[in-house]
């Protein structure tokens, strides 16, 4: 009996956190759908009719930020009024970025459309959610599409595979990717790099990860949980934009863009780069994390 209580309470410990915003993220739509019902909204999910509930939404993950993870985003100033591509290093469970989308849409009316792997849309309940929400698929006549209507749109490169195999290392795991490359220079659009601090020491996955790799790249699925929940310091930075150049190649934008975000070496100039140099501990710390949320000068 005693083994058994101390086991359930450790999954408890290492899992509730996770579970509970999995939890909020359902109660999220079903107070959508009873939202829809009884106003009879019909209306496109990206309409402005869903604003005012838009608002809600947001105002309820933006107190969540604030009180788990004293949540804080720099660089609102370098979005530019039009279209653009954000690009970010994607942690274990993306709640950092949950957090950006909510205190943006609070701060500025703006809607981040987010490009989603395609098992998200294959999740069971969260339709209307997702369309609310502005969650679309990656395709390139998608992304091109919200860019032409004037929309931000946002993509991990790493995607599912950099929240599952990357870790406080914070390397990116982007393999091949560089479709968003292309479609930044079909639109002819600038790419913003985007980094949240202390990401992985929130939320982390198991190390034994052989197994777990395989099973992923043959079913495409996610089947490692992520565990923690820890209330460390989360501050988001959006990095100066990556302008649109004719002249570059695709290989050179996505070098560029890895540079911008990832590559630490003293020779880096970018503006995310001496953020990333400054804020974050490598290999991430799960005490210093949690100090910094008592670290003021920051802000």
């Amino acid at each position: 009996v005693v083994i058994a209580s101390l086991t359930i309470s450790a999954i408890l410990v290492f899992f509730i956190v996770p579970l509970t915003i999995v939890f909020f993220i359902y109660l999220t739509n079903v107070l959508l759908l009873i939202y829809q019902r009884n106003n009879e909204v019909k209306a496109d999910p990206l309409s402005d009719v869903w604003n005012s509930v838009r608002k809600t939404i947001a105002s309820f993950w933006d107190i969540y930020a604030r009180i788990w993870h004293g949540y804080e985003l720099h660089g609102v100033e370098n979005l530019p009024e039009g279209p653009a591509i954000l690009v970010y290093y994607h942690g274990a469970i993306p709640i950092d970025y949950l957090y950006f989308l909510s205190r943006l849409f609070l701060w500025k009316k703006r809607l981040c459309l987010s490009v989603a792997d395609h098992f998200v849309f294959r999740l069971p309940g969260l339709k209307l959610l997702l369309g609310v929400t502005g969650v679309i698929p990656g395709s390139r006549e998608e992304c091109l599409l919200a860019l032409k209507n004037g929309y931000l749109v946002s993509i991990s490169p790493g995607g599912v595979r950099e929240a599952l195999f990357s870790d406080e290392s914070y390397q990116l795991v982007w393999g091949n990717r560089k479709g968003f490359a292309q479609v930044a220079l079909d639109a002819k659009v600038p790419i913003i790099p985007m980094y949240t601090q202390n990401v992985r020491e929130g939320y982390r996955m198991f190390k034994e990860r052989r197994f777990f790799r395989q099973l992923y790249e043959s079913t495409r699925l996610p089947f490692t949980p992520p565990y923690g929940g820890l209330p460390v310091k989360f501050r988001t930075y959006i990095g100066k934009p990556i302008p649109y150049d004719p002249n570059i190649t695709t290989e050179e934008l996505v070098e560029k863009v890895c540079k911008g975000k990832f590559l630490f070496s003293f020779q880096t100039k970018t503006a995310v780069q001496a953020l990333i140099s400054k804020h974050q501990t490598i290999p991430g710390s799960i005490w210093k994390a949690l100090l910094e949320r008592f670290d003021k000068r920051c802000k």
